[in-house]
């Protein structure tokens, strides 16, 4: 958090203020820092490229599609207590007992979770965070960040992370045991997973977009929006005005 802050105070662009409708889209992009944040995409880019594309194209070459969706489906299943956790911090009661009881569906017709019964029984998936959670309690988002490897964010998002990491107890059993190479195993799996999940996506901007950075930070902002209100329609124009694309980073498209 010491290194935003640095971040911010040394790239923080200064706000047009004598041109109105400038001053308007500076606060709609909310990006003072965008510089900085384009080297950043540009470093991930150049990692994408390099390392985790090529790999994840292995991966979809040797794992078909279903058995994918099922790797998808057991991390989903994994992340369980992270979710109903903050589904109950949000005082979201109905979707935690929706949550309780995909679990138990899940974890043992599905399969340990791998496949997923409980949606064709009624309980549709849903995904919550701590990010999440502070936006319900209030919490602005601050600017947007381009995060190493990460991809897109914002300081609360990147807080919201950091406490999810420690809520997940996979990561307090593995802590206090021998195990300590679990979760960054289920790390590398969680990352290439979520690439499988955004390659058509990734693909398209690559191909379509003039701007592949203005693209991505749109659609990041649109998506986490769109998670806040639960799917809801925007109550407003700032919401609205967020709304005009189409997942990136993330969580998954799935989601």
């Amino acid at each position: 958090m010491a290194l935003l802050g640095i971040l911010l105070l040394a790239n923080c662009a200064l706000a047009p203020k004598d041109d109105p409708e400038a001053l308007a889209e500076f606060q709609k992009l909310n990006d003072p820092i965008e510089y900085t944040n384009r080297g950043i995409f540009s470093f991930n880019q150049a990692l994408d490229k390099i390392i985790i594309k090529p790999v994840t194209g292995v991966y979809r070459t040797i794992a078909p599609a279903f058995v994918r969706e099922a790797i998808h489906n057991f991390l989903q299943n994994l992340r369980t207590p992270v979710i109903l956790a903050n589904d109950l911090l949000q005082g979201a009661g109905g979707r935690a007992s929706d949550t309780i009881v995909r679990f138990f569906i899940n974890s043992t017709w599905g399969l340990l979770g791998f496949m997923d019964p409980a949606t064709n029984m009624g309980f549709e998936q849903h995904d919550e965070d701590f990010g999440q959670t502070l936006a319900v309690w209030g919490i602005g988002e601050g600017p947007f960040l381009m995060l190493p490897l990460l991809g897109p964010s914002n300081p609360r998002d990147f807080v919201g992370k950091v406490i999810d990491y420690f809520v997940d107890p996979i990561n307090w059993w593995a802590s206090n045991s021998d195990n300590r190479d679990i979760p960054i195993l289920r790390t590398l799996v969680s990352g290439i997973d979520t690439r499988d999940n955004l390659w058509d996506a990734l693909e398209d901007i690559e191909k379509n977009s003039i701007d592949p950075y203005a693209s991505v930070r749109s659609l990041y902002r649109q998506r986490r929006n769109d998670h806040i209100r639960n799917g809801a329609e925007a109550i407003n124009s700032t919401s609205s005005d967020l709304a005009h694309v189409v997942e990136v980073a993330g969580p998954d498209t799935k989601d």
